[in-house]
């Protein structure tokens, strides 16, 4: 799912350096005062997310410092059926693959894994309407999007990973339709590329 950035995303110390490499250049040139660069310094250093460092740079007229993350061309999502069947064997859909607004699976003593962590929604809610019966279905999730479970079990079992935003307009994957003596795992994660953002992130905080 496309979630870069967004103004509400945290800066990175990088970003932070960018910015006040623009602000000293700015004070060379005489465009800023002494007082205004401190002050924009200030600001600065004490912004978390990129909609605080954006007005930190609007006003100069050199071209503002992009906060914007550069990220290589992706590839065109697949477009696949919107029905999943599944019947004594087994059934996937992950990678760049396009989300239809209604998803229709069906599964008879089989295994379906649905991947979204890198998925394309066509739009911002989509709905997953699943038959379990003897069967499995194993969901992966990204963070900060929204599931909604209106599953019901019969002899069966749900695992919903419960939200990890209130945000109005995060996606929905909203899951319907039942479970008989099968079962329903929906897990929340990073992907492998996030996962080692991540720990390269950690890894810089504590040489700091």
């Amino acid at each position: 799912m496309e979630l870069e950035n967004i103004p509400q995303l945290r800066a990175s110390d990088a970003d932070r350096d960018r910015v006040a490499e623009v602000l000293g250049d700015a004070l060379s040139e005489g465009r800023l005062t002494p007082e205004e660069h401190s002050e924009r310094l200030d600001r600065l250093y004490a912004a978390k997310t990129y909609a605080e460092l954006e007005p930190l740079t609007g006003d100069l007229p050199r071209p503002r410092v992009s906060l914007a993350k550069e990220n290589p061309a992706l590839p065109v999502p697949v477009r696949s059926s919107s029905d999943i069947h599944c019947f004594f064997g087994a059934a996937e859909r992950k990678g760049r693959w396009l989300v239809e607004p209604v998803t229709t699976v069906n599964c008879v003593f089989g295994g379906v894994d649905l991947d979204y962590r890198t998925a394309v929604l066509t739009q911002r809610e989509v709905v997953v309407n699943v038959s379990c019966i003897f069967g499995a279905i194993d969901v992966i999730v990204p963070p900060g999007v929204r599931v909604e479970s209106d599953v019901s079990a019969i002899f069966g079992a749900i695992d919903d990973p419960g939200n990890d935003t209130v945000d109005p307009q995060a996606p929905v994957i909203r899951f319907t339709g039942f479970a008989l003596f099968g079962a329903i795992d929906i897990k929340r994660k990073l992907t492998r590329e996030q996962r080692r953002a991540e720990r390269a992130a950690r890894r810089a905080q504590r040489r700091c």
